[in-house]
Protein backbone atom coordinates (compact mmCIF):
# COMPACT_ATOMS: atom_id res chain seq x y z
CA UNK A 1 0.00 0.00 0.00
CA UNK A 2 2.92 2.41 0.69
CA UNK A 3 4.10 1.77 -2.83
CA UNK A 4 0.68 2.55 -4.25
CA UNK A 5 0.38 5.82 -2.29
CA UNK A 6 3.83 6.86 -3.48
CA UNK A 7 2.81 6.24 -7.08
CA UNK A 8 -0.46 8.04 -6.52
CA UNK A 9 1.33 11.05 -5.14
CA UNK A 10 3.69 11.13 -8.11
CA UNK A 11 0.72 10.73 -10.44
CA UNK A 12 -1.17 13.58 -8.81
CA UNK A 13 1.87 15.87 -8.86
CA UNK A 14 2.45 15.10 -12.51
CA UNK A 15 -1.21 15.77 -13.29
CA UNK A 16 -1.07 18.98 -11.26
CA UNK A 17 1.90 20.19 -13.29
CA UNK A 18 0.04 19.53 -16.54
CA UNK A 19 -3.46 20.52 -15.55
CA UNK A 20 -3.24 22.71 -12.46
CA UNK A 21 -5.93 25.20 -13.46
CA UNK A 22 -8.49 22.65 -14.66
CA UNK A 23 -11.03 20.54 -12.75
CA UNK A 24 -10.03 17.00 -11.79
CA UNK A 25 -11.14 14.53 -14.49
CA UNK A 26 -12.29 11.49 -12.51
CA UNK A 27 -12.45 9.27 -15.62
CA UNK A 28 -8.81 10.00 -16.48
CA UNK A 29 -7.78 9.43 -12.86
CA UNK A 30 -9.62 6.05 -12.91
CA UNK A 31 -7.80 5.12 -16.13
CA UNK A 32 -4.45 5.96 -14.56
CA UNK A 33 -5.37 3.94 -11.48
CA UNK A 34 -6.09 0.95 -13.68
CA UNK A 35 -2.45 1.09 -14.79
CA UNK A 36 -1.31 1.13 -11.16
CA UNK A 37 -3.58 -1.70 -10.00
CA UNK A 38 -1.92 -4.78 -11.61
CA UNK A 39 1.32 -4.65 -9.56
CA UNK A 40 -0.73 -4.34 -6.40
CA UNK A 41 -3.04 -7.29 -7.10
CA UNK A 42 -1.45 -10.21 -9.03
CA UNK A 43 -3.57 -11.76 -11.76
CA UNK A 44 -5.66 -14.67 -10.52
CA UNK A 45 -8.70 -16.45 -11.81
CA UNK A 46 -11.61 -14.09 -12.25
CA UNK A 47 -13.67 -14.98 -9.25
CA UNK A 48 -16.63 -12.81 -8.40
CA UNK A 49 -15.31 -12.10 -4.93
CA UNK A 50 -11.90 -11.00 -6.22
CA UNK A 51 -13.47 -8.80 -8.86
CA UNK A 52 -15.60 -7.15 -6.19
CA UNK A 53 -12.57 -6.65 -3.97
CA UNK A 54 -10.58 -5.21 -6.87
CA UNK A 55 -13.39 -2.83 -7.85
CA UNK A 56 -13.85 -1.61 -4.26
CA UNK A 57 -10.10 -1.13 -3.87
CA UNK A 58 -9.99 0.98 -7.01
CA UNK A 59 -12.86 3.08 -5.72
CA UNK A 60 -11.01 3.63 -2.42
CA UNK A 61 -7.87 4.64 -4.30
CA UNK A 62 -9.90 6.94 -6.53
CA UNK A 63 -11.40 8.68 -3.50
CA UNK A 64 -7.96 8.96 -1.89
CA UNK A 65 -6.53 10.45 -5.08
CA UNK A 66 -9.32 12.97 -5.40
CA UNK A 67 -8.94 13.96 -1.74
CA UNK A 68 -5.19 14.30 -2.16
CA UNK A 69 -5.69 16.45 -5.26
CA UNK A 70 -8.26 18.61 -3.46
CA UNK A 71 -6.01 19.09 -0.44
CA UNK A 72 -3.02 20.03 -2.55
CA UNK A 73 -5.07 22.52 -4.59
CA UNK A 74 -6.56 23.99 -1.44
CA UNK A 75 -3.11 24.28 0.13
CA UNK A 76 -1.82 26.07 -2.97
CA UNK A 77 -4.84 28.39 -3.09
CA UNK A 78 -4.91 29.39 0.55
CA UNK A 79 -1.22 30.34 0.61
CA UNK A 80 -0.43 33.92 -0.30
CA UNK A 81 -1.98 34.42 -3.76
CA UNK A 82 -1.01 36.68 -6.60
CA UNK A 83 -3.13 39.83 -6.60
CA UNK A 84 -4.66 41.36 -9.74
CA UNK A 85 -6.64 44.60 -9.39
CA UNK A 86 -8.42 46.05 -12.43
CA UNK A 87 -10.14 49.43 -12.21
CA UNK A 88 -12.26 51.01 -14.94
CA UNK A 89 -12.75 54.77 -15.15
CA UNK A 90 -16.27 56.30 -15.06
CA UNK A 91 -18.02 52.96 -15.65
CA UNK A 92 -21.68 53.00 -14.65
CA UNK A 93 -22.88 50.06 -12.56
CA UNK A 94 -25.71 49.59 -15.05
CA UNK A 95 -23.33 49.12 -17.98
CA UNK A 96 -22.43 45.48 -17.24
CA UNK A 97 -24.43 42.39 -18.08
CA UNK A 98 -23.80 40.87 -14.64
CA UNK A 99 -25.50 43.96 -13.12
CA UNK A 100 -28.57 43.75 -15.32
CA UNK A 101 -27.62 45.27 -18.68
CA UNK A 102 -28.90 43.25 -21.64
CA UNK A 103 -27.97 45.64 -24.45
CA UNK A 104 -24.16 45.83 -24.07
CA UNK A 105 -21.81 42.87 -24.57
CA UNK A 106 -19.47 42.38 -21.59
CA UNK A 107 -18.84 38.60 -21.63
CA UNK A 108 -15.41 38.65 -19.99
CA UNK A 109 -16.45 40.67 -16.94
CA UNK A 110 -19.70 38.68 -16.73
CA UNK A 111 -17.68 35.43 -16.70
CA UNK A 112 -15.52 36.83 -13.93
CA UNK A 113 -18.69 37.40 -11.90
CA UNK A 114 -19.97 33.88 -12.64
CA UNK A 115 -16.72 32.38 -11.40
CA UNK A 116 -16.47 34.58 -8.33
CA UNK A 117 -18.35 36.82 -5.91
CA UNK A 118 -20.38 39.88 -6.94
CA UNK A 119 -21.11 42.78 -4.57
CA UNK A 120 -24.26 44.85 -5.10
CA UNK A 121 -23.52 47.62 -2.57
CA UNK A 122 -19.87 48.32 -3.38
CA UNK A 123 -19.17 52.02 -2.84
CA UNK A 124 -16.55 54.35 -4.26
CA UNK A 125 -14.22 56.12 -1.83
CA UNK A 126 -10.60 57.22 -2.34
CA UNK A 127 -10.27 54.61 -5.08
CA UNK A 128 -6.85 55.36 -6.46
CA UNK A 129 -4.78 55.68 -3.31
CA UNK A 130 -5.91 52.64 -1.34
CA UNK A 131 -4.41 49.90 -3.54
CA UNK A 132 -1.34 52.10 -4.02
CA UNK A 133 -0.71 52.27 -0.28
CA UNK A 134 -1.12 48.51 -0.11
CA UNK A 135 1.84 48.07 -2.48
CA UNK A 136 4.16 49.09 0.35
CA UNK A 137 2.97 46.22 2.53
CA UNK A 138 2.71 43.28 0.15
CA UNK A 139 6.38 42.31 0.02
CA UNK A 140 6.12 41.25 -3.63
CA UNK A 141 6.74 42.52 -7.14
CA UNK A 142 4.25 45.34 -7.62
CA UNK A 143 3.39 46.99 -10.96
CA UNK A 144 1.06 49.91 -11.58
CA UNK A 145 -0.17 50.05 -15.18
CA UNK A 146 -2.43 52.70 -16.70
CA UNK A 147 -3.62 55.88 -15.02
CA UNK A 148 -1.86 57.10 -11.87
CA UNK A 149 -3.83 60.36 -11.45
CA UNK A 150 -1.86 61.54 -8.39
CA UNK A 151 0.85 63.64 -9.96
CA UNK A 152 4.60 63.26 -9.79
CA UNK A 153 6.65 66.01 -8.13
CA UNK A 154 6.66 68.19 -5.01
CA UNK A 155 9.36 70.85 -5.29
CA UNK A 156 11.40 70.09 -8.41
CA UNK A 157 10.86 68.36 -11.73
CA UNK A 158 12.86 65.30 -10.69
CA UNK A 159 12.05 64.74 -7.00
CA UNK A 160 9.22 62.27 -7.92
CA UNK A 161 7.76 62.45 -4.41
CA UNK A 162 4.28 61.42 -5.62
CA UNK A 163 5.51 58.89 -8.18
CA UNK A 164 4.26 55.27 -7.97
CA UNK A 165 7.82 54.05 -7.36
CA UNK A 166 7.78 56.18 -4.21
CA UNK A 167 4.60 54.45 -3.04
CA UNK A 168 5.63 50.81 -3.01
CA UNK A 169 5.50 49.89 -6.70
CA UNK A 170 8.54 48.38 -8.39
CA UNK A 171 7.44 49.29 -11.90
CA UNK A 172 5.14 51.85 -13.50
CA UNK A 173 3.87 52.39 -17.00
CA UNK A 174 1.07 54.79 -17.86
CA UNK A 175 -0.29 58.30 -17.44
CA UNK A 176 0.84 60.27 -14.38
CA UNK A 177 -2.19 62.56 -14.78
CA UNK A 178 -5.80 62.11 -15.83
CA UNK A 179 -7.38 61.76 -19.25
CA UNK A 180 -9.18 64.82 -20.66
CA UNK A 181 -10.64 65.91 -23.98
CA UNK A 182 -7.53 68.00 -24.56
CA UNK A 183 -5.59 64.75 -25.09
CA UNK A 184 -7.50 64.22 -28.33
CA UNK A 185 -6.51 66.68 -31.08
CA UNK A 186 -10.01 66.56 -32.64
CA UNK A 187 -12.05 67.17 -29.46
CA UNK A 188 -12.99 70.55 -27.94
CA UNK A 189 -10.74 71.46 -25.01
CA UNK A 190 -11.98 70.90 -21.48
CA UNK A 191 -8.99 71.67 -19.27
CA UNK A 192 -8.34 75.05 -20.84
CA UNK A 193 -11.61 76.64 -19.74
CA UNK A 194 -11.18 75.89 -16.04
CA UNK A 195 -7.56 77.01 -15.91
CA UNK A 196 -8.30 80.09 -18.01
CA UNK A 197 -10.96 81.22 -15.51
CA UNK A 198 -8.59 80.73 -12.56
CA UNK A 199 -5.73 82.48 -14.32
CA UNK A 200 -7.93 85.39 -15.33
CA UNK A 201 -9.02 85.85 -11.72
CA UNK A 202 -5.41 85.61 -10.54
CA UNK A 203 -4.34 88.13 -13.18
CA UNK A 204 -6.95 90.59 -11.95
CA UNK A 205 -5.91 90.13 -8.31
CA UNK A 206 -2.20 90.50 -9.05
CA UNK A 207 -2.76 93.44 -11.39
CA UNK A 208 -4.79 95.10 -8.67
CA UNK A 209 -1.96 94.41 -6.22
CA UNK A 210 0.64 95.96 -8.53
CA UNK A 211 -1.58 99.02 -9.14
CA UNK A 212 -2.07 99.39 -5.39
CA UNK A 213 1.71 99.38 -4.87
CA UNK A 214 2.15 101.93 -7.68
CA UNK A 215 -0.53 104.20 -6.17
CA UNK A 216 1.05 103.85 -2.74
CA UNK A 217 4.45 104.74 -4.14
CA UNK A 218 3.04 107.73 -6.08
CA UNK A 219 1.29 109.00 -2.96
CA UNK A 220 4.44 108.34 -0.87
CA UNK A 221 2.52 105.95 1.39
CA UNK A 222 5.08 103.16 0.95
CA UNK A 223 8.84 103.38 0.65
CA UNK A 224 9.93 101.01 -2.14
CA UNK A 225 12.03 101.82 -5.19
CA UNK A 226 10.46 102.26 -8.59
CA UNK A 227 12.93 99.69 -9.92
CA UNK A 228 11.51 97.05 -7.56
CA UNK A 229 7.92 97.92 -8.50
CA UNK A 230 8.69 97.67 -12.23
CA UNK A 231 10.62 94.41 -11.75
CA UNK A 232 7.68 92.78 -9.93
CA UNK A 233 5.22 94.03 -12.54
CA UNK A 234 7.43 92.65 -15.36
CA UNK A 235 7.77 89.23 -13.69
CA UNK A 236 4.01 89.00 -13.19
CA UNK A 237 3.41 89.93 -16.82
CA UNK A 238 5.96 87.41 -18.14
CA UNK A 239 4.68 84.63 -15.89
CA UNK A 240 1.05 84.92 -16.93
CA UNK A 241 2.00 85.51 -20.57
CA UNK A 242 3.85 82.18 -20.55
CA UNK A 243 0.91 80.44 -18.90
CA UNK A 244 -1.60 81.79 -21.41
CA UNK A 245 0.73 80.81 -24.25
CA UNK A 246 0.83 77.31 -22.78
CA UNK A 247 -2.87 76.75 -23.44
CA UNK A 248 -1.85 75.55 -26.86
CA UNK A 249 0.45 73.04 -25.12
CA UNK A 250 -2.06 71.43 -22.72
CA UNK A 251 -2.01 68.21 -24.72
CA UNK A 252 1.78 68.29 -24.93
CA UNK A 253 2.28 69.02 -21.22
CA UNK A 254 -0.37 66.85 -19.58
CA UNK A 255 -1.17 63.97 -21.92
CA UNK A 256 2.00 61.95 -21.50
CA UNK A 257 3.14 58.37 -20.89
CA UNK A 258 5.90 57.38 -18.48
CA UNK A 259 7.87 54.20 -17.86
CA UNK A 260 9.13 54.38 -14.29
CA UNK A 261 10.80 57.83 -14.06
CA UNK A 262 11.23 58.33 -17.80
CA UNK A 263 8.78 60.19 -20.03
CA UNK A 264 8.33 57.96 -23.09
CA UNK A 265 5.68 59.85 -25.06
CA UNK A 266 4.94 63.57 -24.95
CA UNK A 267 2.31 64.09 -26.14
CA UNK A 268 1.07 60.52 -26.20
CA UNK A 269 -0.57 58.90 -29.21
CA UNK A 270 -3.94 58.41 -27.57
CA UNK A 271 -5.23 55.91 -30.13
CA UNK A 272 -2.63 53.32 -29.07
CA UNK A 273 -2.17 54.19 -25.39
CA UNK A 274 -4.58 51.49 -24.18
CA UNK A 275 -2.83 48.80 -26.25
CA UNK A 276 0.54 49.84 -24.82
CA UNK A 277 -0.83 49.62 -21.27
CA UNK A 278 -2.25 46.16 -22.05
CA UNK A 279 1.06 45.03 -23.55
CA UNK A 280 2.97 46.12 -20.45
CA UNK A 281 0.50 44.36 -18.12
CA UNK A 282 0.64 41.08 -20.07
CA UNK A 283 4.44 41.29 -20.20
CA UNK A 284 4.57 41.75 -16.43
CA UNK A 285 2.46 38.62 -15.95
CA UNK A 286 4.82 36.63 -18.15
CA UNK A 287 7.91 37.86 -16.26
CA UNK A 288 6.39 37.25 -12.83
CA UNK A 289 4.36 34.09 -13.41
CA UNK A 290 6.27 32.33 -10.64
CA UNK A 291 4.98 35.04 -8.27
CA UNK A 292 3.88 36.27 -5.95
CA UNK A 293 2.99 39.62 -7.49
CA UNK A 294 0.65 42.60 -7.24
CA UNK A 295 -0.60 43.96 -10.57
CA UNK A 296 -2.84 47.02 -10.51
CA UNK A 297 -4.24 47.91 -13.95
CA UNK A 298 -6.01 51.28 -13.96
CA UNK A 299 -7.75 51.43 -17.34
CA UNK A 300 -8.10 54.57 -19.47
CA UNK A 301 -11.54 53.27 -20.55
CA UNK A 302 -14.33 54.48 -20.33
CA UNK A 303 -13.33 58.08 -19.62
CA UNK A 304 -13.90 60.79 -22.23
CA UNK A 305 -12.71 61.36 -24.94
CA UNK A 306 -13.73 57.68 -25.43
CA UNK A 307 -10.90 56.76 -27.80
CA UNK A 308 -11.97 53.48 -29.42
CA UNK A 309 -10.13 51.41 -32.00
CA UNK A 310 -11.67 50.75 -35.41
CA UNK A 311 -12.33 47.11 -34.48
CA UNK A 312 -15.05 48.19 -31.99
CA UNK A 313 -16.37 51.39 -33.58
CA UNK A 314 -20.06 51.19 -34.42
CA UNK A 315 -20.44 47.69 -32.99
CA UNK A 316 -22.60 48.42 -29.93
CA UNK A 317 -26.18 49.60 -29.53
CA UNK A 318 -25.14 52.66 -27.52
CA UNK A 319 -22.95 54.73 -29.79
CA UNK A 320 -19.38 55.68 -29.00
CA UNK A 321 -19.77 55.09 -25.27
CA UNK A 322 -21.12 51.57 -25.80
CA UNK A 323 -18.30 50.83 -28.24
CA UNK A 324 -15.80 51.94 -25.61
CA UNK A 325 -17.41 49.74 -22.94
CA UNK A 326 -17.22 46.69 -25.18
CA UNK A 327 -13.59 47.41 -26.01
CA UNK A 328 -12.88 47.75 -22.27
CA UNK A 329 -14.40 44.31 -21.71
CA UNK A 330 -12.11 42.92 -24.42
CA UNK A 331 -9.08 44.47 -22.68
CA UNK A 332 -10.12 42.86 -19.40
CA UNK A 333 -10.54 39.56 -21.24
CA UNK A 334 -7.00 39.78 -22.66
CA UNK A 335 -5.58 40.25 -19.14
CA UNK A 336 -7.63 37.33 -17.80
CA UNK A 337 -6.54 35.17 -20.75
CA UNK A 338 -2.90 35.93 -19.93
CA UNK A 339 -3.52 34.89 -16.33
CA UNK A 340 -4.98 31.57 -17.47
CA UNK A 341 -2.33 31.00 -20.15
CA UNK A 342 0.39 31.11 -17.50
CA UNK A 343 -1.55 28.77 -15.20
CA UNK A 344 -2.24 31.46 -12.61
CA UNK A 345 -6.03 31.42 -12.42
CA UNK A 346 -6.35 29.34 -9.26
CA UNK A 347 -3.53 31.16 -7.47
CA UNK A 348 -4.61 34.70 -8.31
CA UNK A 349 -6.99 36.88 -6.31
CA UNK A 350 -8.68 38.96 -9.04
CA UNK A 351 -10.73 42.12 -8.44
CA UNK A 352 -12.65 44.32 -10.89
CA UNK A 353 -14.28 47.67 -10.10
CA UNK A 354 -14.72 51.29 -11.24
CA UNK A 355 -13.53 54.48 -9.56
CA UNK A 356 -17.09 55.91 -9.44
CA UNK A 357 -20.35 55.97 -11.35
CA UNK A 358 -21.03 57.08 -14.90
CA UNK A 359 -20.36 60.68 -15.92
CA UNK A 360 -23.82 62.05 -16.67
CA UNK A 361 -22.61 65.52 -17.72
CA UNK A 362 -20.36 64.09 -20.45
CA UNK A 363 -22.24 64.95 -23.63
CA UNK A 364 -21.61 65.89 -27.24
CA UNK A 365 -24.56 68.09 -28.02
CA UNK A 366 -27.56 65.85 -27.34
CA UNK A 367 -25.48 62.65 -27.44
CA UNK A 368 -24.74 61.05 -24.08
CA UNK A 369 -21.05 60.21 -23.65
CA UNK A 370 -21.28 58.99 -20.07
CA UNK A 371 -22.39 55.73 -18.51
CA UNK A 372 -25.67 54.39 -17.18
CA UNK A 373 -26.08 54.06 -13.42
CA UNK A 374 -29.14 51.85 -13.51
CA UNK A 375 -31.92 52.71 -11.11
CA UNK A 376 -29.64 54.87 -8.98
CA UNK A 377 -29.90 58.64 -8.82
CA UNK A 378 -27.01 60.92 -9.78
CA UNK A 379 -23.57 60.16 -11.16
CA UNK A 380 -19.86 60.97 -11.09
CA UNK A 381 -18.85 63.84 -8.84
CA UNK A 382 -22.04 63.66 -6.75
CA UNK A 383 -20.62 62.10 -3.62
CA UNK A 384 -23.95 61.60 -1.92
CA UNK A 385 -26.29 60.15 -4.56
CA UNK A 386 -26.06 56.39 -5.14
CA UNK A 387 -25.47 56.70 -8.89
CA UNK A 388 -22.14 58.38 -8.24
CA UNK A 389 -20.84 55.92 -5.66
CA UNK A 390 -22.35 52.48 -6.37
CA UNK A 391 -19.77 50.70 -8.50
CA UNK A 392 -19.15 47.15 -9.70
CA UNK A 393 -17.36 44.94 -7.20
CA UNK A 394 -16.31 41.50 -8.50
CA UNK A 395 -13.85 39.12 -6.82
CA UNK A 396 -12.54 35.77 -8.07
CA UNK A 397 -10.29 33.25 -6.35
CA UNK A 398 -11.19 29.72 -7.52
CA UNK A 399 -11.30 27.12 -4.80
CA UNK A 400 -11.39 29.72 -2.04
CA UNK A 401 -14.25 32.09 -2.90
CA UNK A 402 -17.60 30.46 -3.79
CA UNK A 403 -18.48 30.83 -7.47
CA UNK A 404 -21.65 32.70 -8.39
CA UNK A 405 -22.23 34.18 -4.93
CA UNK A 406 -23.97 37.57 -4.64
CA UNK A 407 -23.53 39.73 -1.51
CA UNK A 408 -25.97 42.53 -0.64
CA UNK A 409 -23.91 44.14 2.14
CA UNK A 410 -22.41 47.67 2.11
CA UNK A 411 -18.70 47.56 1.26
CA UNK A 412 -16.20 50.16 0.07
CA UNK A 413 -13.24 50.57 -2.26
CA UNK A 414 -11.38 51.53 0.92
CA UNK A 415 -11.69 47.86 1.90
CA UNK A 416 -9.29 46.86 -0.88
CA UNK A 417 -6.34 48.18 1.14
CA UNK A 418 -6.72 45.99 4.26
CA UNK A 419 -7.88 43.04 2.12
CA UNK A 420 -4.75 43.10 -0.04
CA UNK A 421 -2.52 43.60 2.99
CA UNK A 422 -4.10 40.59 4.73
CA UNK A 423 -3.74 38.44 1.61
CA UNK A 424 -0.04 39.28 1.46
CA UNK A 425 0.48 38.47 5.14
CA UNK A 426 1.20 42.07 6.15
CA UNK A 427 -0.31 44.41 8.72
CA UNK A 428 -2.07 47.72 8.17
CA UNK A 429 -0.52 50.77 9.89
CA UNK A 430 -1.36 51.03 13.57
CA UNK A 431 -0.59 54.75 13.95
CA UNK A 432 -3.81 56.01 12.32
CA UNK A 433 -7.49 55.19 11.86
CA UNK A 434 -8.00 52.85 8.90
CA UNK A 435 -11.50 53.27 7.50
CA UNK A 436 -11.40 50.14 5.34
CA UNK A 437 -12.12 46.61 6.58
CA UNK A 438 -10.83 43.33 5.15
CA UNK A 439 -13.41 41.74 2.88
CA UNK A 440 -12.07 38.20 3.17
CA UNK A 441 -14.47 37.00 5.91
CA UNK A 442 -17.45 38.32 3.94
CA UNK A 443 -16.23 37.00 0.59
CA UNK A 444 -15.47 33.54 1.95
CA UNK A 445 -18.80 33.29 3.73
CA UNK A 446 -17.27 33.29 7.22
CA UNK A 447 -19.15 36.50 8.11
CA UNK A 448 -22.84 37.16 7.53
CA UNK A 449 -22.63 40.96 7.58
CA UNK A 450 -20.23 43.64 6.41
CA UNK A 451 -17.85 44.98 9.03
CA UNK A 452 -19.12 48.51 8.28
CA UNK A 453 -21.84 50.03 10.41
CA UNK A 454 -21.33 53.55 9.04
CA UNK A 455 -19.86 54.85 5.78
CA UNK A 456 -19.18 58.51 4.98
CA UNK A 457 -19.41 60.05 1.52
CA UNK A 458 -17.30 63.05 0.53
CA UNK A 459 -17.30 65.46 -2.38
CA UNK A 460 -13.73 66.73 -2.37
CA UNK A 461 -13.06 67.75 1.23
CA UNK A 462 -16.77 68.21 2.05
CA UNK A 463 -18.83 65.49 3.71
CA UNK A 464 -22.14 65.34 1.84
CA UNK A 465 -23.79 62.19 3.15
CA UNK A 466 -23.46 59.20 5.47
CA UNK A 467 -25.12 55.79 5.70
CA UNK A 468 -25.98 53.55 8.63
CA UNK A 469 -26.38 49.81 8.31
CA UNK A 470 -28.63 48.86 11.23
CA UNK A 471 -27.73 45.18 11.42
CA UNK A 472 -30.36 44.45 14.08
CA UNK A 473 -33.24 45.47 11.82
CA UNK A 474 -31.48 44.93 8.49
CA UNK A 475 -32.37 48.44 7.34
CA UNK A 476 -29.97 50.72 5.50
CA UNK A 477 -30.36 54.43 6.23
CA UNK A 478 -28.83 57.25 4.18
CA UNK A 479 -28.61 60.86 5.43
CA UNK A 480 -27.88 63.70 2.98
CA UNK A 481 -26.53 66.92 4.49
CA UNK A 482 -25.61 68.53 1.15
CA UNK A 483 -26.71 67.83 -2.42
CA UNK A 484 -25.78 69.44 -5.77
CA UNK A 485 -28.30 71.61 -7.52
CA UNK A 486 -29.20 69.95 -10.78
CA UNK A 487 -29.78 72.13 -13.82
CA UNK A 488 -31.62 72.77 -15.93
CA UNK A 489 -34.51 72.38 -13.53
CA UNK A 490 -35.85 68.85 -13.48
CA UNK A 491 -32.63 67.33 -14.84
CA UNK A 492 -30.74 64.57 -13.07
CA UNK A 493 -27.30 66.18 -13.38
CA UNK A 494 -25.49 69.53 -13.62
CA UNK A 495 -25.58 69.82 -17.40
CA UNK A 496 -24.31 73.41 -17.52
CA UNK A 497 -21.02 72.22 -16.00
CA UNK A 498 -18.58 69.41 -16.66
CA UNK A 499 -19.28 68.06 -13.17
CA UNK A 500 -21.41 69.13 -10.19
CA UNK A 501 -19.75 71.42 -7.60
CA UNK A 502 -19.00 70.33 -4.04
CA UNK A 503 -19.65 73.67 -2.35
CA UNK A 504 -20.78 77.24 -2.86
CA UNK A 505 -23.85 78.40 -4.71
CA UNK A 506 -24.10 75.16 -6.67
CA UNK A 507 -25.15 73.04 -3.68
CA UNK A 508 -28.08 72.91 -1.25
CA UNK A 509 -27.52 72.41 2.49
CA UNK A 510 -30.38 70.48 4.10
CA UNK A 511 -31.56 71.34 7.60
CA UNK A 512 -33.13 69.06 8.64
CA UNK A 513 -31.18 66.60 6.49
CA UNK A 514 -32.73 64.34 3.88
CA UNK A 515 -33.27 60.77 5.03
CA UNK A 516 -33.79 57.71 2.80
CA UNK A 517 -34.41 54.08 3.66
CA UNK A 518 -32.23 52.45 1.00
CA UNK A 519 -33.43 48.98 1.91
CA UNK A 520 -36.89 50.01 0.62
CA UNK A 521 -35.97 52.90 -1.70
CA UNK A 522 -32.55 52.26 -3.32
CA UNK A 523 -33.22 54.83 -6.05
CA UNK A 524 -33.63 57.58 -3.41
CA UNK A 525 -36.94 58.77 -4.83
CA UNK A 526 -38.90 59.16 -1.55
CA UNK A 527 -37.22 61.12 1.26
CA UNK A 528 -38.74 60.49 4.67
CA UNK A 529 -40.39 63.42 6.39
CA UNK A 530 -39.40 64.64 9.89
CA UNK A 531 -43.11 64.29 10.66
CA UNK A 532 -42.89 60.55 10.05
CA UNK A 533 -42.31 59.93 13.74
CA UNK A 534 -39.50 58.88 16.05
CA UNK A 535 -37.89 56.62 13.43
CA UNK A 536 -36.71 59.62 11.42
CA UNK A 537 -35.24 61.42 14.43
CA UNK A 538 -33.59 58.26 15.77
CA UNK A 539 -31.84 57.53 12.45
CA UNK A 540 -30.70 61.15 11.94
CA UNK A 541 -29.43 61.40 15.51
CA UNK A 542 -27.57 58.08 15.31
CA UNK A 543 -25.85 59.03 12.06
CA UNK A 544 -25.08 62.50 13.42
CA UNK A 545 -23.21 61.03 16.39
CA UNK A 546 -21.23 58.78 14.06
CA UNK A 547 -20.31 61.76 11.84
CA UNK A 548 -19.01 63.73 14.84
CA UNK A 549 -16.95 60.76 15.99
CA UNK A 550 -15.62 60.24 12.46
CA UNK A 551 -14.54 63.88 12.15
CA UNK A 552 -12.54 63.64 15.36
CA UNK A 553 -10.44 60.92 13.72
CA UNK A 554 -9.47 63.06 10.70
CA UNK A 555 -6.03 64.59 10.26
CA UNK A 556 -5.32 67.56 7.96
CA UNK A 557 -3.19 66.88 4.89
CA UNK A 558 -1.79 69.13 2.16
CA UNK A 559 -3.92 69.33 -0.97
CA UNK A 560 -1.82 68.25 -3.92
CA UNK A 561 -4.21 69.68 -6.53
CA UNK A 562 -4.38 73.07 -4.85
CA UNK A 563 -4.57 76.24 -6.91
CA UNK A 564 -1.00 77.04 -5.87
CA UNK A 565 0.37 73.73 -7.18
CA UNK A 566 -1.66 73.70 -10.39
CA UNK A 567 -1.19 77.30 -11.48
CA UNK A 568 1.92 78.60 -9.75
CA UNK A 569 4.36 75.72 -10.23
CA UNK A 570 4.68 75.00 -13.97
CA UNK A 571 8.28 73.89 -13.42
CA UNK A 572 7.02 70.68 -11.73
CA UNK A 573 5.78 69.42 -15.10
CA UNK A 574 7.49 66.22 -16.36
CA UNK A 575 9.28 67.02 -19.60
CA UNK A 576 11.45 65.25 -22.14
CA UNK A 577 13.34 67.96 -23.96
CA UNK A 578 13.70 71.69 -23.31
CA UNK A 579 10.83 73.12 -21.24
CA UNK A 580 8.20 74.18 -22.32
CA UNK A 581 8.80 72.63 -25.78
CA UNK A 582 8.65 69.06 -24.47
CA UNK A 583 8.43 66.31 -27.08
CA UNK A 584 9.44 62.66 -27.49
CA UNK A 585 8.08 59.33 -28.74
CA UNK A 586 10.37 56.60 -27.41
CA UNK A 587 7.72 53.85 -27.58
CA UNK A 588 6.69 54.59 -31.17
CA UNK A 589 6.55 51.75 -33.65
CA UNK A 590 9.44 52.34 -36.12
CA UNK A 591 6.96 51.75 -38.96
CA UNK A 592 5.02 54.84 -37.79
CA UNK A 593 8.01 57.20 -37.91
Amino acid sequence: MDMSLSKLRELVKDREARQFCRPVDSQRVRHDLETIAPPLWPATEKATQENLFRRNSLNVLLIMCLLLKTCELKSANTSKPNILLIMADDLGIGDLGCYGNNTLRTPNIDRLAEEGVRLTQHLAAAPLCTPSRAAFLTGRHAFRSGKWHQGINCASRNDHCHHPLHHGFDYFYGMPFTLVNDCHPDRPPALDAGLRAKLWLSTQIMALGVLTVVAGKACRLISVSWRLVLSVATLVLLFFTSWYASFGFVRRWNCILMRNHEVTEQPMALERAASLVLKEAVSFLARNKHGPFLLFVSLLHVHVPLVTTERFLGKSQHGLYGDNVEEMDWLVGEILNAVETHGLKNTTFTYFTSDHGGHLEARDGHVQLGGWNGIYRGGKGMAGWEGGIRVPGIFRWPGVLPAGRVIHEPTSLMDVFPTVVQLAGGQVPQDRVIDGRSLLPLLRGDAEHSAHEFLFHYCGQYLHAARWHDKDSGRLWKVHYTTPRFHPEGAGACHSRSVCPCSGAGVTHHDPPLLFDLSEDPSEARPLSPDAGPLYHEAVARVGRAVREHRRSLRPAPEQLSFWNVVWKPWLQPCCGPFPFCACSRDADPRET
